[in-house]
Order: C-alpha cells, then structure tokens, then sequence
C-alpha cells in the first residue's frame, strides 16, 4: 500500500496512533470556532497507552490559563491546543493557534518517546502552525509572553 501524500514516518505514525471520528470532528470544529473568540481558548489531549488512542482528556475547553495550568499532571506529558486572542504592541488583535508540547521534566522515558512520537501527527491532524515545548504548568501562565515575543 503507497500513499503518495504521506512520507514514511507520517505513514507508520498514523497507523501506530489513532483519533477516533469523533475526535476529529472535534478537533476541526474546535479550530475553526476559536478564530473568533474573545478569551483563550484550550483542550487538554492525552494518549492512551494501551490503544494508542490520542483523545480530549474531558472534552472540557479551558478559558482560563490558570485553571488549565492546574489541570496539567506533574509527571505525564500532553497535548495542549490553544487559541490565545491578543492585543500586539502595533495594537493589532491577533488569535495564535498552537498546540502546547507540555513534557514535564519528571515523565519517564517511555511515555516521553510515546508523545514524541505523536507530536507531528497531533500537529498535523489538529493543523496547527506551531508547537510550543514547555516543561511545567507555570510555563502556561507565561503563554502570552511567548505568543507575543514571537509574532
């Protein structure tokens, strides 16, 4: 089986890792709701080590980052897509979409390689432009300064 879209690695990702439907019905919907919201919007994505199942952790969309800080384990990696709405310092509103690569520094070395493994895929599937590494919840209150230094 060829597919001429997809290189070799993306090809063994997706067959390795799995959005169920719905998920991506989600994902879609989530990007292409967020462009026009007034404050963050954010999901929390987990994989499920036994069917590899990448999945919202509880469908809950975060708006406030200090709540979603406080959702992020101390010691297991996750997906974070967030739509940030920001004032620029030209004062343009902008709306950054990225996925949040959240790998604390306590994961042990398999879950690690297990999210680093999915890291292209999720970012493919949920189309994100950029990825941001963090490596602790208080990373996530800081977001606006990264988002904004890098625009």
């Amino acid at each position: 089986m060829y597919h001429a879209e997809l290189t070799p690695s993306q090809s063994s990702e997706s067959r390795l890792y799995t959005f169920s439907t719905e998920t991506k019905q989600k994902l879609r919907k989530f990007r292409l709701g967020t462009s026009r919201a007034k404050d963050p919007q954010a999901i929390i994505y987990e994989i499920d080590k036994k069917t590899l199942e990448i999945r919202p952790i509880d469908g809950e969309v975060y708006t406030n980052v200090q709540e979603l800080a406080d959702e992020l384990p101390d010691h297991a990696p996750r997906f974070v897509l967030l739509s940030y709405p920001l004032t620029l310092d030209s004062g343009r509103l902008s709306v950054p979409y990225v996925m949040l690569y959240y790998l604390p520094i306590t994961c042990n070395s398999e879950v690690k390689m297990l999210y680093a493994g999915a890291k292209e895929l999720m970012r493919n599937t949920a189309e994100v432009n950029r990825i941001i590494e963090i490596d602790s919840a208080d990373d996530v209150e800081e977001i606006e300064e990264k988002l904004k230094g890098d625009s």
